[in-house]
């Protein structure tokens, strides 16, 4: 199957002739570009999105009311400017049940310094989201790039 060996003529130099059996490697071949065809359409993958519906309402009367909490290096937490102590947890407990509390909840910008422990952020991210608060994100994220 793989080689051919001439008859064995005596003379000085052999009669060995050798031939590649090609037809199973081709038979191989097609068998895998085959298999790789039909599993094609199997790895491609959607993404299913659910795109907002367009509406011909006016747009809201007012911007949104935005509150800025900002997270010092030092733990010290302002609202919209306002200083509120590091271990103050009550008080931000306090302001983020008011808002939660609202029908239309105010956007609530966190915005933490870059050298500021992870524990104040993740203090106040947990505690807004115990209260319910559903308008949440975290601004600033330029700064850790």
């Amino acid at each position: 199957m793989g080689m051919n060996i001439g008859s064995g003529g005596g003379g000085d130099e052999p009669d060995v002739m050798v031939d590649i059996n090609t037809t199973p490697l081709i038979d191989v071949m097609l068998v895998l570009l085959i298999m790789f065809i039909i599993t094609i359409p199997i790895q491609t993958h959607a993404v299913k999105m659910n795109m907002p519906v367009p509406n011909n309402a006016a747009p809201p009367p007012r911007p949104p009311e935005i509150i800025r909490i900002d997270v010092d290096f030092d733990g010290t937490i302002g609202w919209n400017g306002e200083v509120i102590q590091a271990g103050d947890r009550a008080a931000i407990e306090a302001r983020l049940a008011a808002v939660a509390a609202l029908s239309d909840q105010p956007e609530v910008h966190l915005r933490p310094n870059k050298l500021v422990v992870y524990k104040h952020v993740a203090m106040i991210m947990a505690t807004a989201q115990r209260l319910g608060v559903t308008k949440i994100g975290i601004v600033g994220n330029e700064q850790f790039l």
